[in-house]
């Protein structure tokens, strides 16, 4: 999940804009977690086409 789309439980704010202490620990903590983390849902899944495209072009020029 990307951490944008968190609501801070302490002031009620995204997370993403660290308007309090609690909110900027834990999007740094976020941050500093994950690489895959701070990247959206569309991203991700045009990374896997691709990815699923090599394979198949390497497994036909095998074959």
């Amino acid at each position: 999940m990307t951490y944008d789309r968190l609501v801070c439980a302490n002031c009620a704010s995204p997370v993403s804009e660290g308007r309090c202490h609690v909110c900027r620990a834990n999007r740094e903590r976020l941050q500093q977690e994950n690489f895959f983390a701070g990247l959206n849902p569309m991203a991700l899944i045009a990374l896997l086409a691709v990815l699923i495209a090599a394979l198949a072009l390497v497994a036909h020029q095998t074959a």
